[in-house]
């Protein structure tokens, strides 16, 4: 099982004095670390105005991340689709795998907030429609070796062949998902899927759930099943006033930016987003103790290892971890990722493991 380096850069809190300018340098710096401890990839998130993160532009930093690496894989965790028309993300995404020599993996979703799809003009209502077209328009793009056409519900263009194309053919794919659409629109599109293990447990039940159901959906499309992935919020506590610090800094996280963010109102959740409403409310009733390896990764090496032993055997190819969340100090970030590739990785084989041979 591989291991990556992960995050939202989430930086919408109360009293918060940490500027935007100086987490998205953080985050570009940790990522960069990731790549000098052994870490598989980076997985680096989208969002708009500080209603959550604060980068806008995942595209841009794993470029800069590109130009001082060799080997880490570099991915957005994800690329918010109906935002974008999907012939720049398709030109985008193939500049990147022709820089940094084939080491890009895409990822997509729709995301959930309405506030970032308010001032692109983009239907909050309609994205799950405008997102199946999208990403089916980005890897026709890729996979064509001449010009094609497209003429859909949201998007229509003749004679496009974008230049220049990627290394990788084809580029990796991955479809970010809370949802059964989501999970099924992977298998159709044969693209490997990421999930989040506290929305699996609250949607599926577990993360052995959501792998039965994509290898049942690849079946029912005749395709095979691509790399199951999932993210881990991750904390290390050696002591119980560690540990209950740890689960106030996960909880504050769920409180002031994830709640704000997730479409919870009935009255205005679009269809595609009603699991979400009974998600907010389990999330508002939420306690610090209420934190299990459905949610978070949390405590000694040896408790977080016996975790990801059970993620393995569920079928899970790779863990992208989230340490930076909730107002994490920089250098405790750095601190507990080393520790992670210490004192966890090795007793799981993987990249990491040839690199340290």
């Amino acid at each position: 099982m591989e291991f990556g380096y992960f995050t939202l850069s989430d930086n919408h809190y109360e009293n918060n004095t940490r500027t935007a300018n100086q987490f998205v340098s953080d985050i570009a710096e940790e990522a960069l670390h990731a790549d000098k401890l052994g870490m598989h990839s980076a997985w680096i998130g989208e969002h708009h105005f500080n209603s959550l993160g604060v980068l806008s532009s995942p595209d841009l930093v794993l470029a800069h991340i590109a130009a001082r690496t060799k080997r880490i894989r570099l991915a957005p965790a994800v690329t918010v689709l109906p935002l974008h028309h999907p012939i720049r993300v398709a030109e985008q995404w193939a500049t990147l795998d022709l820089l940094s020599n084939g080491r890009v993996d895409f990822a997509a979703g729709r995301g959930y907030d309405r506030r970032e799809y308010l001032p692109f003009h983009v239907s909050f209502e309609d994205n799950q429609t405008i997102f199946d077209e999208g990403l089916e328009v980005v890897r026709k793009l890729w996979a064509a070796d001449d010009r094609i056409s497209h003429h859909g519900k949201h998007y229509s263009f003749d004679d496009v062949r974008i230049t220049p194309k990627p290394v990788q053919r084809p580029i990796p794919a991955y479809v970010g998902s809370f949802s059964k659409p989501s999970i099924e629109l992977a298998a159709r599109l044969n693209c490997g899927l990421i999930v989040a293990p506290f929305a699996a447990a609250m949607s599926f039940g577990g993360l052995q759930q959501v792998a039965d159901l994509y290898h049942d959906s690849c079946a029912k499309y005749a395709n095979a099943p691509g790399r199951l992935m999932c993210s881990y919020f991750t904390h290390f506590a050696d002591t119980r006033a560690q540990e209950d610090a740890q689960r106030a800094r996960q909880i504050r996280y769920y409180r002031e930016c994830v709640i704000p963010a997730l479409p919870g109102d009935p009255k205005t959740a679009p269809p595609s987003y009603r699991y979400f409403v009974d998600m907010v409310a389990r999330l508002q009733k939420v306690k610090p103790e209420d934190l299990t390896e459905n949610s978070v990764l949390l405590g000694s090496p040896q408790r977080i290892m016996d975790t990801l032993k059970k993620v393995e055997a569920a079928g899970f190819s790779e863990v992208i971890l989230y340490f930076n969340v909730g107002l994490k100090p920089h250098q405790q970030v750095k601190d507990e990722m080393d520790r992670f590739m210490a004192e966890v990785a090795p007793a799981f084989d993987g990249a990491h493991k040839r690199q340290a041979a």
